[in-house]
Protein backbone atom coordinates (compact mmCIF):
# COMPACT_ATOMS: atom_id res chain seq x y z
CA UNK A 1 0.00 0.00 0.00
CA UNK A 2 2.59 2.48 0.63
CA UNK A 3 4.06 1.62 -2.66
CA UNK A 4 0.77 2.66 -4.23
CA UNK A 5 0.00 5.77 -1.91
CA UNK A 6 3.96 6.99 -3.18
CA UNK A 7 2.72 6.51 -6.53
CA UNK A 8 -0.31 8.37 -5.85
CA UNK A 9 1.39 11.07 -4.84
CA UNK A 10 3.77 11.48 -7.25
CA UNK A 11 1.54 11.42 -10.04
CA UNK A 12 -0.65 13.96 -8.28
CA UNK A 13 2.34 16.52 -8.15
CA UNK A 14 3.38 15.56 -11.80
CA UNK A 15 0.72 16.57 -13.24
CA UNK A 16 0.23 19.57 -11.75
CA UNK A 17 3.56 20.52 -12.57
CA UNK A 18 3.05 19.75 -15.98
CA UNK A 19 0.10 21.62 -16.39
CA UNK A 20 1.74 24.57 -14.63
CA UNK A 21 4.34 24.68 -17.23
CA UNK A 22 1.34 24.92 -19.68
CA UNK A 23 -0.65 27.52 -17.47
CA UNK A 24 2.85 29.48 -17.10
CA UNK A 25 3.57 30.06 -20.66
CA UNK A 26 -0.19 31.27 -21.40
CA UNK A 27 -0.35 33.15 -17.83
CA UNK A 28 -3.16 32.31 -16.89
CA UNK A 29 -5.12 30.31 -13.87
CA UNK A 30 -7.99 29.46 -15.97
CA UNK A 31 -7.95 25.71 -15.73
CA UNK A 32 -6.16 25.69 -12.42
CA UNK A 33 -9.45 24.38 -10.31
CA UNK A 34 -10.54 22.68 -12.92
CA UNK A 35 -7.66 20.44 -12.79
CA UNK A 36 -7.30 19.98 -9.23
CA UNK A 37 -10.81 18.37 -9.89
CA UNK A 38 -9.40 16.17 -12.42
CA UNK A 39 -6.53 14.56 -10.14
CA UNK A 40 -9.20 13.98 -7.53
CA UNK A 41 -11.55 12.04 -10.07
CA UNK A 42 -8.70 10.56 -11.73
CA UNK A 43 -6.42 9.35 -8.70
CA UNK A 44 -9.69 8.02 -6.77
CA UNK A 45 -10.39 6.18 -10.18
CA UNK A 46 -6.71 4.50 -10.42
CA UNK A 47 -6.55 3.38 -6.89
CA UNK A 48 -9.62 1.55 -7.06
CA UNK A 49 -8.31 0.03 -10.59
CA UNK A 50 -5.12 -1.08 -8.90
CA UNK A 51 -6.19 -3.18 -6.25
CA UNK A 52 -9.50 -4.92 -8.88
CA UNK A 53 -11.21 -5.72 -5.50
CA UNK A 54 -14.24 -3.22 -5.93
CA UNK A 55 -15.97 -3.86 -3.18
CA UNK A 56 -19.42 -1.72 -2.90
CA UNK A 57 -17.41 0.48 -0.11
CA UNK A 58 -15.02 1.16 -2.54
CA UNK A 59 -17.44 2.06 -5.57
CA UNK A 60 -19.42 4.25 -3.47
CA UNK A 61 -16.84 6.67 -2.28
CA UNK A 62 -15.30 6.39 -5.27
CA UNK A 63 -18.59 7.80 -6.37
CA UNK A 64 -19.30 10.76 -4.07
CA UNK A 65 -15.61 11.74 -4.98
CA UNK A 66 -16.51 11.76 -8.43
CA UNK A 67 -19.88 13.69 -7.83
CA UNK A 68 -17.84 16.13 -5.75
CA UNK A 69 -15.50 16.50 -8.19
CA UNK A 70 -17.50 16.92 -11.54
CA UNK A 71 -19.98 18.97 -10.00
CA UNK A 72 -17.67 21.49 -8.26
CA UNK A 73 -14.79 21.39 -10.46
CA UNK A 74 -17.98 22.41 -13.30
CA UNK A 75 -19.32 25.08 -10.91
CA UNK A 76 -15.30 26.91 -10.64
CA UNK A 77 -14.84 26.60 -14.18
CA UNK A 78 -17.91 28.21 -15.33
CA UNK A 79 -16.91 30.57 -12.42
CA UNK A 80 -13.43 31.55 -13.75
CA UNK A 81 -14.94 31.65 -17.23
CA UNK A 82 -17.42 34.48 -16.18
CA UNK A 83 -15.43 36.60 -14.27
CA UNK A 84 -12.41 36.64 -16.07
CA UNK A 85 -10.07 35.80 -13.55
CA UNK A 86 -8.96 34.74 -10.34
CA UNK A 87 -8.21 37.07 -7.43
CA UNK A 88 -5.78 34.51 -5.57
CA UNK A 89 -3.19 34.50 -8.83
CA UNK A 90 -3.40 39.08 -9.39
CA UNK A 91 -0.12 38.77 -8.03
CA UNK A 92 1.31 35.30 -9.11
CA UNK A 93 -0.06 34.09 -12.85
CA UNK A 94 3.89 36.08 -14.45
CA UNK A 95 5.98 34.84 -11.57
CA UNK A 96 6.62 31.44 -12.79
CA UNK A 97 8.22 30.75 -9.88
CA UNK A 98 5.40 32.03 -7.26
CA UNK A 99 2.87 30.19 -9.87
CA UNK A 100 4.70 26.74 -9.52
CA UNK A 101 4.53 26.69 -5.61
CA UNK A 102 0.35 27.06 -6.36
CA UNK A 103 0.73 24.64 -8.34
CA UNK A 104 2.96 22.09 -5.98
CA UNK A 105 0.64 22.81 -3.08
CA UNK A 106 -2.49 21.98 -4.81
CA UNK A 107 -0.90 18.53 -6.02
CA UNK A 108 0.00 17.86 -1.81
CA UNK A 109 -3.81 19.02 -1.13
CA UNK A 110 -4.97 16.63 -3.50
CA UNK A 111 -3.01 14.05 -2.07
CA UNK A 112 -3.83 14.27 1.46
CA UNK A 113 -7.35 15.29 1.08
CA UNK A 114 -7.92 12.15 -0.61
CA UNK A 115 -5.51 9.83 1.57
CA UNK A 116 -8.71 8.21 3.49
CA UNK A 117 -10.09 7.49 0.35
CA UNK A 118 -6.84 5.61 -1.51
CA UNK A 119 -5.87 4.09 1.46
CA UNK A 120 -9.91 2.55 1.12
CA UNK A 121 -9.46 2.02 -2.37
CA UNK A 122 -5.92 0.04 -2.15
CA UNK A 123 -6.83 -2.34 1.15
CA UNK A 124 -8.15 -5.89 -0.05
CA UNK A 125 -9.86 -6.39 3.33
CA UNK A 126 -13.35 -6.05 3.19
CA UNK A 127 -15.92 -5.70 6.27
CA UNK A 128 -19.83 -5.59 6.85
CA UNK A 129 -21.50 -2.44 6.16
CA UNK A 130 -21.70 -0.75 9.20
CA UNK A 131 -23.26 2.81 11.23
CA UNK A 132 -19.93 3.93 10.66
CA UNK A 133 -20.35 3.79 6.97
CA UNK A 134 -23.76 5.45 6.73
CA UNK A 135 -23.04 8.19 9.17
CA UNK A 136 -19.95 8.99 7.10
CA UNK A 137 -22.37 9.30 4.03
CA UNK A 138 -24.72 10.61 5.62
CA UNK A 139 -22.84 13.44 6.51
CA UNK A 140 -21.08 13.98 3.15
CA UNK A 141 -24.54 13.95 1.43
CA UNK A 142 -25.51 16.93 4.04
CA UNK A 143 -22.17 18.59 2.87
CA UNK A 144 -22.59 17.96 -0.74
CA UNK A 145 -26.07 19.76 -0.29
CA UNK A 146 -24.70 22.61 1.68
CA UNK A 147 -22.22 23.58 -0.87
CA UNK A 148 -23.93 22.93 -3.44
CA UNK A 149 -26.99 25.35 -2.59
CA UNK A 150 -24.69 28.01 -1.01
CA UNK A 151 -22.65 27.98 -4.97
CA UNK A 152 -25.94 28.31 -6.18
CA UNK A 153 -27.28 31.01 -3.96
CA UNK A 154 -24.00 32.87 -4.77
CA UNK A 155 -24.02 32.83 -8.12
CA UNK A 156 -27.94 33.62 -8.31
CA UNK A 157 -26.99 36.83 -6.74
CA UNK A 158 -24.23 37.92 -8.19
CA UNK A 159 -26.07 37.66 -11.93
CA UNK A 160 -28.92 39.63 -10.51
CA UNK A 161 -27.66 43.39 -12.02
CA UNK A 162 -29.65 44.30 -8.99
CA UNK A 163 -27.02 43.19 -6.54
CA UNK A 164 -24.51 44.87 -8.15
CA UNK A 165 -21.46 45.94 -5.71
CA UNK A 166 -23.39 44.64 -2.82
CA UNK A 167 -22.84 41.14 -0.06
CA UNK A 168 -24.56 38.14 0.09
CA UNK A 169 -26.69 37.87 3.45
CA UNK A 170 -29.42 35.92 2.03
CA UNK A 171 -30.02 32.04 2.17
CA UNK A 172 -27.32 29.99 3.76
CA UNK A 173 -25.29 32.78 3.73
CA UNK A 174 -27.35 34.33 6.56
CA UNK A 175 -26.13 31.33 8.84
CA UNK A 176 -22.86 31.77 8.06
CA UNK A 177 -20.14 33.88 6.10
CA UNK A 178 -18.89 31.05 4.20
CA UNK A 179 -21.76 28.59 4.33
CA UNK A 180 -19.98 26.75 1.31
CA UNK A 181 -16.73 25.81 3.28
CA UNK A 182 -18.66 24.35 6.34
CA UNK A 183 -20.24 21.68 3.31
CA UNK A 184 -16.63 21.16 1.89
CA UNK A 185 -15.40 20.30 5.38
CA UNK A 186 -18.10 17.90 5.99
CA UNK A 187 -18.14 15.79 2.80
CA UNK A 188 -14.33 15.10 3.48
CA UNK A 189 -15.04 14.41 7.14
CA UNK A 190 -18.17 12.21 6.19
CA UNK A 191 -15.86 10.30 3.65
CA UNK A 192 -13.09 9.77 6.06
CA UNK A 193 -15.23 8.76 8.75
CA UNK A 194 -16.55 6.11 6.02
CA UNK A 195 -13.28 4.53 4.85
CA UNK A 196 -12.23 4.17 8.36
CA UNK A 197 -14.27 1.19 8.53
CA UNK A 198 -12.09 -0.82 7.41
CA UNK A 199 -8.93 0.72 8.80
CA UNK A 200 -6.34 -0.57 11.10
CA UNK A 201 -2.82 0.84 12.74
CA UNK A 202 -1.43 3.40 10.88
CA UNK A 203 -4.44 3.94 8.41
CA UNK A 204 -6.41 5.88 11.24
CA UNK A 205 -3.29 8.76 10.88
CA UNK A 206 -5.12 9.49 7.80
CA UNK A 207 -7.63 11.04 9.68
CA UNK A 208 -5.53 14.18 8.51
CA UNK A 209 -7.07 14.57 5.58
CA UNK A 210 -10.54 16.31 6.50
CA UNK A 211 -8.31 18.24 9.60
CA UNK A 212 -6.03 19.74 7.25
CA UNK A 213 -9.15 21.02 4.59
CA UNK A 214 -10.24 22.53 7.69
CA UNK A 215 -7.27 24.05 8.66
CA UNK A 216 -6.45 25.17 4.57
CA UNK A 217 -9.57 26.56 4.15
CA UNK A 218 -9.87 28.44 8.00
CA UNK A 219 -6.56 30.17 8.08
CA UNK A 220 -4.54 29.81 4.47
CA UNK A 221 -6.38 30.15 1.00
CA UNK A 222 -9.93 30.22 1.75
CA UNK A 223 -11.69 32.26 5.25
CA UNK A 224 -8.48 34.87 5.62
CA UNK A 225 -8.36 35.70 1.70
CA UNK A 226 -11.97 36.57 1.71
CA UNK A 227 -12.58 38.31 4.71
CA UNK A 228 -9.54 40.63 3.76
CA UNK A 229 -11.10 41.03 0.52
CA UNK A 230 -14.70 41.78 2.11
CA UNK A 231 -13.50 44.09 4.76
CA UNK A 232 -11.58 46.34 1.81
CA UNK A 233 -14.75 46.05 0.04
CA UNK A 234 -17.52 47.14 2.72
CA UNK A 235 -15.46 47.54 6.30
CA UNK A 236 -17.28 51.12 5.97
CA UNK A 237 -20.79 49.24 5.31
CA UNK A 238 -22.86 49.56 8.43
CA UNK A 239 -24.93 46.98 6.70
CA UNK A 240 -21.59 44.73 6.38
CA UNK A 241 -20.17 45.35 10.03
CA UNK A 242 -24.01 44.25 11.15
CA UNK A 243 -23.71 41.46 8.98
CA UNK A 244 -20.24 40.31 10.74
CA UNK A 245 -21.42 41.17 13.85
CA UNK A 246 -24.21 38.56 14.03
CA UNK A 247 -23.21 36.10 11.40
CA UNK A 248 -20.60 33.41 12.13
CA UNK A 249 -17.65 33.22 10.32
CA UNK A 250 -17.89 29.03 9.48
CA UNK A 251 -19.75 27.30 11.24
CA UNK A 252 -23.64 28.56 12.36
CA UNK A 253 -23.22 28.37 15.87
CA UNK A 254 -22.16 31.37 18.40
CA UNK A 255 -20.07 30.68 21.25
Amino acid sequence: MLQALSLSLLLSLVIQWILWAVAALLHTEKFYDLAGSGTFLLLSHLSLRWTGTHHFRQQVQTGLITAWGVRLGTFLFLRILRDGHDRRFNKVRDNPGVFFVYWTMQGIWIFVTLLPSLMLNLEKRNKPLGLTDYCGWTLWLVGFLIEAVADQQKWSFKADPDNAGNFIQSGLWAYSRHPNYVGEILQWSGLCLSASSVFSGYQFLSVISPIFVWFLLSYVSGVPILEREAMKRWGADPGYKRYVQQTPVLWPVRV
